[in-house]
């Protein structure tokens, strides 16, 4: 009976001074003490990054750029993890994968948005940019805004447009300098009905292909024939299953960047600004470094000697444009009237610009 006694003695005496511990720690003026790093740890909030490129390209390189500053302008309170070359999503499932929210941010192409939200097929349309200048000011102007407001009713936010540059023509068959040139070949290409609409205008047959299988795709004659950039040429050694390389400019390859708008919703109002001034930032320096990577590469391209290489002439340039001139036509009904309109005022304005050059 006197041990019991004592155990509930002890038992009472260690309630009591857990209790006596607990109020004077409440009620003392000392300051309680945190554990600074594991704070830091379990308030941390988590962006995942996925994107179908290698991380240099211009499209992996401005994302490193971001991530860096995000983790500055908010003491790493956010961090941005990257997912390079498809490595959680591939193209064809990027977009949903952010919309249900397994992935915070995605920066699709301009064509792979357009599968969700068709307004963004106006970014695709054949020389409806003619120079850098006038895609600045498509992407920042009234173009721009129309297309970042018309992702909200799909579940994502709009934080920027980025570059990747003019896309040119390439082939394994021959040279592509005339129209008649493009007769019976297959080009790989990226998910659009106007990228479709343009090759049926020049009587050439395409293929929907993932980025990450064009190589192969080119190298097994699958395909014979793709557009791309500059970056995406020599960035993929297409130069070494492709011969004949047209500098056409006909079309502008860049990418929506993106984010859950229910987990942008979630985040503090100062956390909203961090990312935005560092998107802001990144943005600015992506389209600084996306001009010199493209130029670099452009000298390195040349320097490998696997490509037959030609410049398109003014006059061989109207007669591209002429061709392709109906898919305006075609593409009304599934743009919306004010997008179309804002992309011919673009026309109308840049009209007489000189083309973006390549020096052979």
């Amino acid at each position: 009976m006197r041990k019991w006694s004592g155990i509930a003695l002890f038992v009472v005496l260690g309630f009591a001074t857990a209790v006596g511990f607990g109020f004077f720690a409440q009620f003392t003026s000392a300051p309680r003490y945190h554990d600074d790093e594991q704070q830091g740890l379990s308030e941390q909030t988590v962006i995942r990054f996925s994107f179908i490129v290698a991380e240099n390209t211009p499209k992996g390189l401005a994302a490193q750029e971001f991530a860096r500053l995000v983790r500055q302008k908010t003491n790493d309170i956010i961090q941005v993890q990257l997912f390079p070359n498809g490595t959680l999503y591939n193209e064809t499932d990027e977009i949903t994968a952010l919309q249900r929210g397994s992935i915070q941010m995605v920066a699709p192409s301009f064509s792979n948005i357009s599968e969700i939200v068709p307004d963004w097929m106006a970014m695709d349309l054949p020389f409806a940019f003619a120079n850098e200048e006038a895609v600045q000011n498509a992407f920042h102007g009234k173009l721009g805004d129309m297309l970042m407001k018309k992702l909200e009713a799909k579940g994502m936010i709009g934080l920027a447009f980025w570059p990747n540059g003019f896309q040119q023509m390439t082939s394994n068959r021959g040279e592509l300098i005339h129209p008649q040139d493009f007769r019976g070949l297959k080009f790989r290409i990226l998910p659009s009905r106007v990228i479709e609409s343009q090759f049926r205008q020049l009587e050439a047959s395409t293929v929907r292909i993932p980025f990450n299988q064009v190589y192969r795709s080119m190298e097994s004659s699958i395909v014979d024939s793709g557009e791309n950039t500059i970056s995406n040429i020599y960035s993929r050694k297409l130069y070494q299953v492709q011969r004949y390389l047209t500098v056409s400019n006909h079309a502008y390859l860049g990418y929506g960047v993106l984010m859950n708008k229910e987990f942008w919703a979630r985040l503090k109002p100062e956390e909203q600004r961090a990312v935005t001034e560092a998107m802001e930032e990144a943005t600015a320096w992506a389209n600084r470094n996306s001009a010199a990577l493209t130029q670099k590469q452009w000298e390195e391209l040349k320097k490998t000697g696997g490509m037959d290489i030609h410049n398109l002439t003014p006059e061989e340039r109207q007669e591209w444009q002429q061709a392709l001139e109906p898919v305006y036509e075609e593409m009304r009904p599934h743009i919306g009237k004010d997008v179309m309109d804002a992309v011919q005022e673009l026309r109308r304005a840049y009209r007489d610009a000189a083309p973006e050059v390549y020096p052979l």
